[in-house]
């Protein structure tokens, strides 16, 4: 049966060309930028290579200072004092890192200024995420603790800086501070891992970053074992309520939530307060919204749908006449409009891997590199049977219900 429902779909397919070009792209287009969004989703909340630890760190970039008695409020980036007073001392974890967000700076060579972002981190940074290293090597706990004006660079940034030649060795002027680069590391987009240079957090101009609790710094903790996130999690929050501030008249009250990567860009999108990120109000709206655009070309291909079925009233009815149920009809009509879309998805992905090459060598997303992994495979071939039920079952439940007698005489 279902092979005969195969060959009928395939003949319906060639007979009308141009109906399934249509469809094939209108499915095409449609599913390319669900792709497309979905690898670019998956690559923000379940990243792999730098940050492929993802899933055994939980992080903050805020803190949100209130006073008890009053209404002021301040959300603001982390403070060196507040992550090394209350964060680092944290139990039962393998490493707690300290890091700026990147900054933009000014480099100086011969004449020549180039704009860059730069990060300033702890050993413990590098320990986290998985950096590829090209060349040398990356700042350690020794250049910590002595200052060293040590500095690495993307491979991008030692291609815009040193054209042509080795960039291990060289200086760099930032800030009238002078860093020699001791290692190169592949290019990288991930939120904790976007920048152009790197330099040992001791190597700030004063140490007056030591003394804030509110500055421009983040933190990430490091479990064991990704069971052991909840508990690290509400003790981050523990250590937050402890929290004292320079001022107490002005603020009293601290709170910090160590957040997944998916939280943390719920928090920040969303600016929830409170423990609750929001994540799973931004996931829902995530799907409405890919839903929605789903169904506004399900509309249109429910239409050409029709059209093509209307053309098929002879066959239904004869069908029909032999003793064919309504249920034996919806089948054969919905299983081609599955099956044309999910030709549509296969298409579709060779095409969304296009794009996203294209978005990786536009540098529209600096240092972009998506994988089309398996994950994304399946939401394809899934997105593209739900366009074919949606887009196919109203026809055809139609076209099964016509009395025979009409449909012989191509009636609807």
């Amino acid at each position: 049966m279902f092979r005969n429902y195969l060959l009928t779909a395939w003949k319906v397919f060639m007979r009308r060309k141009l109906f399934t070009a249509i469809n094939l792209l209108c499915i095409v287009l449609t599913l390319v930028v669900l792709l497309v969004v979905t690898a670019l989703l998956q690559n923000a909340f379940y990243p792999t290579g730098v940050e492929g630890k993802s899933e055994r760190f939980v992080q903050a970039v805020m803190i949100e200072a209130r006073h008890s008695e009053n209404k002021s409020i301040r959300r603001s980036p982390l403070g060196f004092k507040l992550i090394d007073k209350y964060i680092k001392p944290l139990k039962g974890v393998e490493a707690v890192s300290a890091a700026t967000m990147p900054e933009t700076v000014s480099v100086y060579q011969e004449g020549r200024v180039s704009e860059l972002l730069m990060r300033r981190t702890d050993a413990e940074y590098w320990k986290i995420l998985d950096f590829k290293v090209l060349q040398g090597r990356v700042p350690d706990q020794a250049d910590v603790d002595q200052g060293r004006f040590v500095a690495v660079v993307n491979a991008s940034t030692a291609r815009k800086l040193f054209p042509g030649q080795q960039a291990l060795g060289q200086k760099i002027s930032i800030g009238g501070q002078y860093f020699s680069v001791i290692g190169v590391v592949e290019d990288a987009m991930h939120l904790n891992a976007f920048s152009d240079i790197w330099a040992p957090i001791t190597t700030f101009p004063s140490t007056d970053y030591r003394s804030q609790m509110f500055g421009n710094f983040s933190f990430m903790v490091l479990a064991r074992t990704a069971a052991d996130l909840p508990r690290i999690q509400r003790d981050i929050e523990a250590a937050s309520k402890t929290m004292v501030f320079d001022d107490p008249k002005q603020f009293n009250v601290a709170h910090v939530w160590g957040d997944s990567k998916i939280d943390l860009f719920a928090r920040m999108l969303l600016q929830e307060e409170g423990a609750d990120s929001g994540a799973g109000k931004l996931l829902t709206v995530i799907g409405l919204l890919m839903l929605l655009f789903m169904m506004l070309p399900a509309l249109n291909l429910i239409n050409l749908n029709t059209g093509r079925i209307l053309e098929r009233s002879s066959e239904i009815g004869v069908r029909k006449a032999f003793g064919a149920t309504s249920a034996h009809l919806v089948r054969q009509l919905v299983l081609e409009n599955v099956l044309l879309c999910l030709a549509g998805g296969l298409i579709g992905l060779a095409c969304a891997r296009v794009v996203l090459w294209w978005l990786e060598g536009s540098g529209l997303i600096p240092y972009l590199h998506v994988e089309l992994n398996l994950a994304v495979f399946g939401m394809g071939l899934l997105l593209a049977t739900i366009f074919g039920l949606l887009s196919g079952v109203l026809p055809a439940w139609k076209m099964s219900r016509l009395d025979p007698v009409h449909a012989l005489k191509g009636a609807a």
